[in-house]
């Protein structure tokens, strides 16, 4: 008999403690780490370094991915201008070499959610926006991609940001017609900084 009522106790007690709010009996956990893409770095001023005038010297391969390795050469002015106070910029760049003039516009922006940029290239010839590369700064070098078509084929590309001090910068672009395993350089330009941009950022 009393076994029974130690029985009956015990699921009147199961019974009462099913039936209480989640919170008084739900076990106090601390607070599950934050993913990666939550606790990103905030890059929103990457590109501050690079804001004001610029000179260029632009290394252009003619045709990327045919075995040709003819480049061109260009002397120019890069001019950087900071847009919604560093989370976008607009860089304009103007050139002349062998091959001719070549003016260009990069709209750059930064997506706070992700914690990655955006680079938004146009030439003026186009007059439109190619496909952007997405990526980021880590350890004070930028890497950006995307995937395109070159003569029919789907290439990765790939646009790096590197070398960078106060007063030069590096910017390599590559394609690849592997998946990645190779990369062919197309596009080199070294910046040496005329101004600190003061007027650009006003």
């Amino acid at each position: 008999m009393r076994a029974l009522q130690s029985f009956r106790t015990f699921v009147l007690l199961c019974i009462a403690f099913l039936n209480l709010p989640p919170q008084l009996y739900a076990q106090s956990t601390p607070d599950e780490p934050k993913t990666t893409l939550q606790r990103g770095r905030d890059g929103q001023h990457d590109f501050d370094f690079e804001i004001g005038t610029w000179k260029t010297h632009l290394s252009r391969r003619l045709h990327p991915l045919t075995g040709s390795n003819t480049w061109v050469e260009y002397e120019g002015t890069s001019v950087v201008r900071k847009v919604w106070n560093g989370r976008a910029n607009l860089v304009e760049l103007v050139a002349d070499g062998p091959a001719g003039h070549f003016e260009g516009l990069n709209l750059r922006l930064y997506n706070p959610e992700s914690h990655q940029w955006s680079l938004n290239f146009a030439n003026v010839n186009s007059g439109s926006m190619s496909q952007p590369t997405v990526g980021e700064f880590k350890d004070g070098r930028g890497e950006f991609y995307d995937q395109e078509t070159l003569n029919g084929r789907a290439i990765l590309v790939r646009f790096v940001i590197s070398d960078i001090t106060p007063k030069s910068c590096r910017f390599e672009q590559a394609f690849s017609d592997d998946g990645g395993k190779t990369w062919e350089t197309n596009w080199i330009a070294i910046d040496t900084r005329v101004s600190n941009g003061a007027d650009e950022r006003q």
